[in-house]
């Protein structure tokens, strides 16, 4: 699909989801996983470079039952670990952030569903993720500087009506159900989820972003778009009160950095032992014993390696608070601030792994037919999420002054 003829109106491609395989175990998630990064992998290239987007990727993808893993056992899914869901996501992103990034969204959606959502309601969705039923999302919006949401949820008869403009729909375009953030008169915010296929609502593929190019984080209308009430759950009183939905969605993008990261660096060893040429000053035959190369491929992996271990360790810390039935204000604050540790790592690796690239690699591995950019760019655009500098500072504000980092889903 070109660039112009994707900034239209899209209607949903995909047919009625079938029965999807239900992963049982954190070890089976792992395994699929693994396999569908591999044949992620193949074409990982030409999608981003020539723009097309996965539909048939991604009907593999939710059918191999890594989009129902969160859902609690209870529910019948596999109640996968925050560990394990990490690594799960990190291993796609190796293979294809924009892939990795798309259920994003999904997974945090159904966490809002398991903190604030009814047993009935819980029962419904997660039995659609289950299913392979793909949600998308449609929380943000452009065009003012207050981080205020303005798409109205307003009452009629025995349901509502939703009506707005959403931008950074990540998913949304691929979806059969999209999860929406509204407000109503009162300014109270609820996770309204919407049909794709509803009457007043329009999806447009128009993210033109230099990375992440085919996450279909494009612009979503809704036009007095008909809402049950059973589709509706709370949301803002999932941050009045300490629950993990923060650091929830903070570690999903910790892991797809971490994943960039490690696609950049599997792609730089490959060259540098297939392709590279040693500095004439270096006294080697191989640029694989290139001594000044050699130290840059070992610093680049230790800084891999810390922050694969901090994204375990804040895994860790929010599979114990997930674990807690009533969390407090002070164990939700330490497992963000072991998230937000985790993050900075990731994004600085990320971004470093696909810059190093090139220096390991030389002058050939620009050329446009390879496509190595890909990473630094799917990296630059994805760290762009949330800033580092409020980070640390949230970080260091704890550490010196006890002071709790605030609750939101950015942190």
């Amino acid at each position: 699909m070109s660039e112009l003829a994707a900034v239209r109106p899209v209607q949903a491609q995909q047919a009625k989801p079938q029965a999807a395989h239900r992963i049982d175990s954190d070890e089976e998630a792992l395994q699929v996983a693994r396999h569908w990064a591999g044949e992620f992998a193949r074409d990982a290239a030409r999608r981003d470079s020539e723009r097309i987007l996965p539909w048939a990727e991604l009907e593999g993808y939710s059918q191999s039952g890594l989009w129902g893993i969160t859902v609690p056992r209870k529910y019948g899914g596999a109640g996968v670990s925050a560990v394990t869901l990490a690594e799960v996501i990190a291993t796609i992103s190796a293979a294809d952030g924009s892939l990795a990034q798309i259920p994003q969204n999904h997974f945090y959606a159904l966490e809002v569903l398991r903190v604030g959502g009814s047993a009935e309601q819980k029962r419904f969705f997660y039995g659609l993720a289950l299913a392979g039923v793909r949600f998308g999302n449609a929380l943000a919006e452009i065009g003012h500087k207050d981080y205020q949401r303005r798409t109205r949820l307003t009452p009629e008869g025995k349901g509502y009506r939703v009506s707005g403009q959403k931008f950074y729909c990540t998913g949304a375009l691929y979806a059969q159900w999209i999860p929406t953030l509204v407000v109503d008169d009162n300014q109270d915010s609820y996770l309204a989820f919407i049909p794709r296929d509803s009457a007043g609502v329009e999806i447009t593929d128009d993210w033109d972003g230099f990375g992440q190019r085919v996450t279909g984080s494009g612009s979503v209308s809704f036009s007095q778009v008909w809402v049950e009430p059973e589709w509706i759950v709370p949301f803002k009183a999932s941050f009045d009160r300490p629950t993990p939905i923060g650091p929830f969605a903070q570690i999903l993008h910790c892991a797809i950095d971490l994943g960039q990261a490690r696609g950049a660096y599997q792609e730089a060893l490959h060259y540098v032992r297939e392709h590279a040429r040693p500095w004439i000053d270096s006294g080697v035959d191989k640029a694989s014993r290139d001594p000044l190369l050699l130290e840059r491929v070992g610093n680049l992996r230790v800084r891999l390696r810390a922050a694969d271990a901090l994204l375990r360790r804040a895994g860790r810390v929010l599979d114990a608070l997930q674990a807690q039935a009533f969390p407090d204000a002070r164990s939700v604050a330490e497992a963000s601030v072991a998230v937000a540790e985790a993050k900075v790592l990731t994004t600085e690796v990320s971004l470093q792994a696909g810059s190093q690239l090139f220096e390991l690699a030389g002058t050939s591995a620009t050329l446009e037919a390879r496509n190595l950019d890909r990473y630094w760019r799917n990296a630059r655009v994805h760290t762009l999420h949330d800033p580092l500098r409020w980070k640390f500072h949230a970080i260091g504000n704890y550490v010196l002054n006890d002071v709790l980092p605030p609750r939101h889903g950015a942190l």
